[in-house]
């Protein structure tokens, strides 16, 4: 019914969840931080970048499920500070041209590892 979705082009799973699942036409991408995937190490750069290298990553697992971002159809942002929101934003958009996907963004206490962003993903394959 599930199929687990991975690859080394991405960060590998920082806890006991899969970088993604597939079940019945659907992906569902874990949150995303600007994690490094050769290394594992956070991204310390400005939120344009961290907010590029988690889009970028979001890209590979879509590429290992056979999809691309055309196919997504929800995200969810998670910022640590709304101010960032603007910039976020920005970069956000460059990725989706057309037909944005529905998104949520909402400002959380903390994220894991100290960052300033996450993404999750669901992508559809029809």
């Amino acid at each position: 019914m599930k199929t687990e979705i991975k690859t080394i082009k991405a960060p590998q799973a920082i806890g006991p969840y899969s970088q993604a699942i597939g079940a019945q036409g659907l992906l569902f991408i874990s949150g995303q931080i600007p994690l490094i995937a050769a290394t594992g190490e956070v991204l310390q750069g400005t939120i344009e970048e961290q907010t590029k290298l988690v889009l970028d990553n979001i890209g590979e697992i879509l590429l290992a499920g056979g999809l691309n971002y055309a196919n997504i159809v929800k995200t969810t942002v998670f910022l640590t500070d709304l101010a960032d929101f603007a910039a976020v934003n920005g970069v956000y958009g460059s990725y989706f041209q057309e037909q944005a996907p529905a998104r949520s963004c909402v400002q959380v206490a903390a994220l894991p590892k100290g960052v300033k962003i996450e993404i999750e993903v669901i992508a559809a394959s029809k």
